[in-house]
């Protein structure tokens, strides 16, 4: 077996068991089993469980926040050499779009996306550090450009609204494909990834650029 199949392996079977039943109810030994690999190439390819975590973390975030990046600094560049201030719909898309079809990106995505939704609900911040370190340079890119695009907005009213632009897309992402697991009541919302997208743009647009009903508070 190769040293980055080994790897790969790891990486793979790591990210299925974390994602299945979370960090800590997750021992070395099934994911080394998971993987048919030697329980000492943990601590030989990353060092500890947590550093392995990280690995998973970081293999699937950096390539998206690479273009989630690209794509707002690009709108950044287009509004500058226009003259113009970055539209918000354009930041938004700039972020949310390649957000959003993260889920058709391969084999693992969905996995993926369950472990970040249980990293994010864990008691453990220690966890959850390991996400905020890798997302928070991005974050803050797109809290400056959302501030260029929406200076009517103080600081604290587009902080809280950025706030509810992720929880509406966090919940988008988890739930999309599985919404046959609603009562069957509800009226059936098999739609496209682009449908998907256009929707909840227009609905985060309309919501960040809604009045300041709290700015003399």
């Amino acid at each position: 077996m190769t040293l980055p199949d080994t790897k790969q392996r790891l990486l793979d079977a790591a990210e299925r068991l974390f994602a299945d039943e979370g960090f800590h109810n997750t021992s070395l030994r099934a994911i080394t089993g998971r993987a048919n690999v030697n329980l000492a190439a943990v601590n030989y390819h990353f060092g500890s469980k947590e550093a392995l975590l990280d690995a998973v973390i970081e293999r699937r975030l950096s390539p998206l926040n690479a273009v989630r990046r690209e794509n707002l600094e690009a709108v950044r560049g287009k509004a500058r050499d226009a003259g113009r201030r970055p539209k918000t719909e354009e930041t938004l898309r700039a972020f949310v779009e390649p957000t959003l079809r993260f889920r058709e990106s391969g084999p693992g995505a969905e996995a993926f996306i369950t472990l970040l939704g249980r990293i994010l609900a864990e008691p453990d911040a220690s966890l959850r550090e390991l996400f905020i370190r890798r997302i928070k340079p991005l974050f803050l890119l797109l809290f400056q450009i959302l501030r260029e695009s929406l200076p009517q907005l103080d600081e604290r009213t587009l902080f809280w609204r950025l706030q509810f632009i992720l929880g509406a897309m966090g919940h988008t992402m988890c739930w999309a494909g599985r919404f046959g697991e609603l009562p069957e009541e509800l009226p059936a919302p098999g739609v496209t990834t682009e449908t998907l997208v256009r929707m909840l743009l227009d609905f985060l647009t309309a919501g960040l650029e809604a009045p300041c009903a709290t700015a003399n508070e």
